[in-house]
């Protein structure tokens, strides 16, 4: 009948309208927050506390000194997924609108982000190995490529809100794939040097600063 109310259109990519799925679109939120903190959270376990007598001070500092590479391996990683976090969870909050697409790529996204804390405590027990360097890249990498092209293709649907497209554009452009492209690159340097390799990582908080200059997150 002329008169029968009849669903909200969607387009052929099964997009939908943030203000029409509030709930939806809050339990994904929800969800990719949570996998996130999580995923910081689990980096804690691969500090454990030295087994020493507990009159021993001298034995219980150098048990702590002996963790220096486990820290930095935790101290890397939540910098890494801290960032990718911030980043993600404000893009999220530019959206007007979402698709199919663009979850399952957030699907993506967050499957290699809960396997930060397994490669955290990789390269921590086995830092001089070029094997636990260049897989600890390659997740970081792919996590950071994954976030770039889920931005991207937010921004050529038209999902993000208009307003918050200048703010949101530098994240999706060919300058943010800085960040993914220095540990990528250091996958090959790591056969040759897994130290030099590490200090590759640098140029992914370099573009951070780049980023910010230009009046970015």
């Amino acid at each position: 009948m002329a008169d029968e109310a009849t669903p909200a259109p969607r387009s052929s990519r099964g997009r939908r309208s943030r203000s029409q799925h509030e709930t939806e679109f809050g339990r994904i939120v929800a969800f990719s927050d949570g996998v996130l903190a999580i995923a910081i959270t689990l980096l804690t376990l691969n500090l454990d506390v030295p087994d020493v007598r507990s009159t021993d001070s001298a034995a219980l500092a150098r048990g702590i000194v002996d963790l220096a590479p486990h820290f930095f391996a935790y101290a890397l990683s939540f910098a890494v997924v801290g960032r990718l976090w911030l980043v993600h969870h404000r893009f999220f909050a530019t959206l007007e609108g979402f698709d199919g697409r663009l979850m399952v790529a957030n699907l993506v996204y967050l499957s290699l982000i809960v396997l930060v804390p397994f490669t955290s405590d990789l390269l921590g027990t086995y830092g001089e190995i070029d094997v636990a360097v260049m897989t600890y890249a390659a997740i970081l990498g792919l996590a950071a490529l994954v976030n770039v092209l889920m931005i991207s293709y937010a921004l050529r649907q038209d999902l993000v809100r208009a307003a918050d497209r200048p703010a949101t554009e530098p994240f999706g452009t060919l300058r943010a794939l800085a960040t993914p492209g220095a540990f990528l690159v250091s996958i090959p340097i790591a056969l040759l040097s897994p130290l030099a390799a590490q200090l590759t990582w640098l140029l992914a908080f370099v573009s951070v600063r780049l980023q910010r200059r230009a009046g970015s997150v």
